[in-house]
């Protein structure tokens, strides 16, 4: 029931013993957001209830009874079960009568937010925590760190940030440090004065001088070389950068917002991360949860990113089917999947699957598994750090085992980099190999090219055949989305997000 989702049933607070019937004509779910909605109405939903009994001790028992078949974790339910609260924490998907998903989870009864505040999709406790403490900070000039997984969305946090804060009118500058070359960095980010390196032929203004009486955000901050960690703590405490090549500082007004998915203080303790840095960045911690963390939120943002690519292929009125008695567009089977599955790539990753489910499945009446995303979906969940962690937290990120980079074959290293959309970080933590020997393999193998090496007539040839999407023309060319958007901008063509 594509249509319903994001509704939900608030089975609290109920004392023990007093369950909830659940049919086909009862009870009436709330819309998203707040509102009475209706029934689920589902002309294949039983008539008779299947109860779900609050217990002691946070527990849930679930009787199917004579009401509709349910369905948990892909096996049929036999008798009764009873869920803990370790279960609910981290949500138990039932399919009921193989029509309808409904996920049962812990919530906050008394929490009633817009599904899409701040820009931001979901009705989860965790992202509702994100937005109380973006609501906290915006109108105050201290600098942010925002820590989360790769993929979880952290820019779209810190463009909440800047577009609530008083420097709203002003400039936000996104950069990813990740993507710049160590050599070239302190240049891109303090600018340069004409002849200060081997080719400056005019002084070059650098990203902080750009976002000048607005916001800059450093993505993957943790990726700072050394000498550019010193100059960010010097503009974090006075307020003046040094261009390279320059003998006097120049005077800047930015807010500074960094993003990180390392455990900066294993890099401090490792000697990679300076101490000092950290506490000036961090004037302000905002956690992103892992998508696995919401999975409430999964619905939302799948319906979300469905919508826009049935809507570009014509097909938007799959969403809401007219006849209730057709084959649901998206199974219930595949739905449960989706919400159990722990989505390690975050919302970048759903967003990607969901494309490549709808485009699969074009002209077709249902959505359809193929066999890569079939064996994607079926792997088993798997642990992940918590990128906030203090080192003194019993929690230990899970071992990853080292290869030699000579061992990487040219068609496994395409297969991550195809995996990883070309994002090279995510792409050597797969292969276990360390981010620098990602640039090694990719010089030795002369079939797999670099933005930095695209002729500037096929770029733009591909840009007007995307209609300046840039992520079709990465998926087209097979490079870095980050690496083509600096060649894009560059070559002075204006881009749209894909």
């Amino acid at each position: 029931m594509t249509q319903r989702v994001g509704e939900r049933l608030v089975m609290e607070p109920l004392a023990a013993g007093k369950a909830v019937r659940l049919s086909r004509m009862a009870p009436d779910f709330w819309l998203p957001g707040g509102g009475l909605g209706s029934p689920l109405a589902d002309p294949f939903l039983s008539r008779k209830p299947t109860l779900f009994i609050p217990g002691t001790e946070g527990r849930i028992q679930l009787e199917p009874g004579e009401g509709s078949a349910v369905i948990v974790a892909g096996e049929p339910l036999q008798g009764t079960r009873e869920f803990g609260p370790k279960d609910l924490a981290v949500g138990v998907p039932l399919e009921l009568a193989e029509r309808v998903v409904v996920l049962l989870h812990l919530a906050d009864a008394s929490a009633v937010e817009a599904p899409d505040a701040l820009g931001m999709l979901g009705v989860s406790a965790g992202l509702q925590r994100v937005r109380r403490q973006i609501e906290q900070v915006s109108d105050l000039n201290v600098p942010v760190l925002i820590r989360g997984e790769t993929g979880s969305g952290k820019e779209l946090i810190a463009q909440a940030i800047h577009h609530r804060s008083p420097r709203r009118a002003q400039s936000f500058v996104s950069v990813n440090l990740g993507a710049i070359p160590k050599e070239l960095a302190a240049a891109e980010l303090f600018g340069a004065r004409k002849g200060a390196f081997t080719g400056s032929v005019r002084d070059q203004k650098g990203y902080f001088l750009a976002a000048d009486g607005g916001s800059l955000f450093l993505d993957e901050v943790g990726e700072a070389p050394p000498e550019v960690q010193v100059m960010l703590l010097r503009v974090l405490e006075t307020g003046e950068l040094f261009p390279v090549g320059a003998h006097a500082p120049v005077k800047v007004d930015v807010r500074l917002i960094a993003a990180t998915d390392a455990r900066l203080e294993e890099q401090i303790q490792e000697g990679r991360f300076k101490a000092p840095l950290l506490h000036r960045l961090a004037g302000y911690d905002i956690r992103v949860p892992p998508l696995r963390e919401r999975r409430e939120d999964i619905g939302l943002l799948f319906h979300h990113f469905a919508r826009q690519e049935l809507e570009a292929l014509g097909e938007a009125h799959r969403l809401k089917p007219e006849d209730p008695f057709t084959e649901p567009w998206l199974p219930s089977g595949l739905a449960s999947r989706l919400v159990r599955y722990d989505w390690p790539g975050n919302i970048r990753q759903l967003r990607n699957v969901t494309r490549q489910l709808v485009i699969g499945s074009r002209g077709q009446p249902q959505l359809r598994l193929d066999a890569q995303f079939e064996q994607e979906l079926s792997s088993p969940r798997t642990s992940h750090p918590d990128v906030s962690a203090h080192p003194s937290s019993p929690q230990q990120a899970p071992e990853v085992k080292r290869r030699k980079p000579s061992d990487i074959t040219t068609a496994e290293l395409m297969a991550a980099l195809r995996e990883n959309e070309w994002d090279l970080k995510p792409t050597a933590d797969q292969l276990g190999i360390p981010r620098p020997s990602i640039y090694d393999l990719i010089e030795r193998h002369p079939n797999i090219r670099i933005a930095g090496k695209l002729s500037a007539e096929e770029i733009t040839r591909c840009y007007k055949e995307c209609r300046g999407d840039v992520d079709a023309m990465a998926r087209r060319l097979e490079v870095s989305r980050k690496a083509l958007l600096r060649r894009v901008k560059e070559l002075g063509l204006g881009a749209k997000d894909g």
